[in-house]
């Protein structure tokens, strides 16, 4: 499409409405931390003739993908901290262990076996915990947001409990 066809002739798919709408809304805010009020989102919408029923059904959308990806950032964050203990512990073990094969034998032979093994083990744990796409990735995920919401519930429920135990 070229800038010199007349305007009546002009037409766009619905996805490059949305980048072409996306992209004049950042440009028309001063600056990318400007916030747009309930009341603004609902007057864009019906200027744009959505229907209240599908901007609320949009809203509802945008949440759960806002909150899933908050979840996905806090497995990814927890799988790295339980990365940072594992490597961690695997550094100072094996120093140890080298260290008194090096004092106990005048060299290094027996605790190199051990940092090779382990070192393998450690290495398939860095493939896992920084492989964020796939169906492992995935099962994992799904495994630790079950665990996490039940915690979460369980905290609840206690929470609830102790209060009305309290009073």
């Amino acid at each position: 499409m070229t800038d010199f066809e007349p305007k009546s002739l002009r037409s766009y798919s619905q996805e490059d409405v949305q980048k072409i709408l996306q992209f004049a809304i950042a440009r028309q805010a001063d600056d990318q931390n400007k916030e747009f009020s309930y009341e603004q989102l609902v007057e864009i919408a019906t200027e744009l003739e959505i229907s209240p029923e599908c901007l609320n059904l949009a809203e509802h959308d945008w949440r759960s993908q806002a909150s899933e990806i908050q979840q996905r950032r806090a497995f990814d964050n927890y799988r790295l901290t339980r990365f940072k203990k594992r490597f961690g512990n695997y550094a100072i073990i094996n120093g140890c262990l080298m260290l008194v094969d090096f004092i106990g034998g005048g060299g290094l032979s027996w605790s190199l076996y051990i940092l090779l093994f382990w070192g393998m083990t450690v290495g398939l744990d860095v493939w896992n915990t920084f492989q964020a796409k796939g169906e492992e990735y995935e099962v994992a995920f799904q495994k630790w947001n079950r665990k996490h919401q039940f915690k979460q519930t369980i905290n609840t429920i206690l929470n609830k409990w102790f209060k009305a135990w309290q009073t």
